[in-house]
């Protein structure tokens, strides 16, 4: 039988939707935070304004109850740009411009950061932005290590800000289609979950150039190893794809599907009990970060979850949930089943089946909501952490090419020094440090 597709329109990849800007109801002002005087706006800093910083930026700019006052780069370039956003949307260039985000931070009229950084600079920049009280919204991944991610999470808890995490696919009413398809046991018992994203890539090494006077490239650094400039490095793609700066795309594509994975595998409270897999890194060039893998998670109580990157025989970009009745396959563009009288059945709606997952019609409004409700974001900072450990230890895994153990209440593996190891901090350069919350 020929499956259904259904095709979304409220979101795109990245490059298509650079100029959109979304346009919600206005919603009236609550108290912000604890202690706080009611407002009619959040203002929000933001860290990091190159390419996925506004994407993010131009939607706030477009809600009526957040003002941008405040923006932050270590590259000039970037900050003209978004300054000239800004104007567009609000008829003037005039905001405040930072190039230490600790400045931006200790600055009390902002209420909220949004935070779209290099990988390298997520957990020093997320934590001091916690721990000087502001919301945040956090692009993904987490972190470096699970000890970064494991701190950063120290600092909700203890000021009990509201913390969005970027797996912005948990506000797109297709993936909760999915996730409730499967827990509701429309697709009979799942069996199987196959996860597929982009993997890494390969390319000549970068020769050395001089810096360029637009960029603070110490700082762009920052607490990572030094490296020499390369324009080419300030690319998202590219130093995604470094390990001096990232795990990855198998940490930051695939935080992304893992995310929907666990979260429809009524595993969104713990974690795989065992992790194992296989992988290819380049031997030589610009590039050192993992090319392709495959790695495998069991869960005690749950299906079994496989964990490729695109191109693998036998796996489609996205997530599937394979049950014993059926399949129902889920991307950014489409929600395909095997059997088109399933989505059409009325009790099969979204929203309407006995498991009902929290639903949000648009991840940054959910984010701006919670704020002004004093609530929980849709991906608060334990669904981070838990969806972020998946990255983590798969990579492990291959590294240590066996069988890990997992304990996903402890946080750790069980008996293998080596792989817990590979959990802690890689030491920071300088004097870049994060503090215990």
């Amino acid at each position: 039988m020929k499956p259904t597709t259904f095709h979304p329109t409220r979101r795109g990849f990245l490059k298509a939707m650079l100029a959109t800007k979304i346009m919600p109801a206005f919603v009236p002002a609550r108290l912000l935070r604890a202690g706080q005087a009611p407002s009619s706006r959040i203002t929000l800093g933001v860290i990091g304004v190159g390419a996925q910083g506004l994407y993010d930026m131009r939607n706030f700019l477009g809600y009526d109850d957040v003002r941008v006052t405040a923006v932050c780069d270590v590259n000039r370039r970037n900050i003209e740009t978004a300054r000239g956003v800004i104007g567009e949307a609000y008829g003037s260039r005039d905001v405040k411009v930072f190039s230490d985000f600790r400045e931006m931070n200790a600055d009390r009229s902002i209420d909220a950061v949004l935070m779209a950084l290099p990988v390298h600079w997520h957990s020093i920049a997320a934590q001091d932005t916690i721990l000087q009280g502001k919301h945040i919204y956090h692009e993904k991944p987490m972190a470096m290590s699970f000890e970064e991610a494991r701190r950063v999470r120290d600092a909700v808890h203890k000021t009990g800000v509201v913390f969005q995490f970027g797996t912005q696919q948990r506000s797109d009413l297709y993936f909760r289609w999915a996730c409730e398809l499967a827990l509701n046991g429309r697709l009979g018992k799942v069996k199987e979950i196959q996860v597929s994203v982009p993997g890494g890539k390969e390319g000549p090494p970068f020769p050395e150039q001089p810096v360029p006077e637009y960029v603070d490239w110490d700082r762009w650094v920052g607490p990572a190893p030094m490296t020499a400039f390369h324009e080419d490095k300030l690319q998202r793609d590219n130093h995604e794809n470094i390990t001096n700066f990232s795990l990855g795309m198998i940490s930051c594509w695939g935080i992304h599907h893992l995310d929907i994975a666990q979260w429809g595998n009524s595993a969104d409270r713990t974690g795989p009990r065992f992790v194992e897999g296989e992988g290819v890194f380049p031997k030589e060039g610009a590039f050192d970060a993992i090319l392709r893998w495959k790695v495998r998670f069991e869960y005690a109580g749950a299906a079994p979850m496989t964990f490729v990157q695109d191109g693998t025989e036998g796996y489609e970009h996205g997530i599937r949930f394979v049950g014993e009745s059926g399949w129902a396959h889920v991307t950014r563009g489409a929600l395909n089943l095997y059997n088109p009288d399933v989505l059409r059945d009325p009790q099969n709606k979204c929203g309407t089946m006995p498991i009902r997952l929290a639903a949000s019609p648009d991840h940054m409004r959910n984010f701006v909501d919670a704020i002004r409700n004093g609530t929980r974001a849709i991906c608060d900072i334990d669904t981070a952490v838990r969806s972020d450990i998946l990255c983590q230890i798969a990579l492990i895994a291959v590294k240590r090419a066996r069988r890990l153990e997992w304990d996903p209440q402890a946080e750790r593996f069980v008996d293998d020094d080596q792989a817990n190891a590979m959990l802690r901090s890689r030491a920071f350069r300088g004097d870049w440090r994060l503090k215990e919350a």
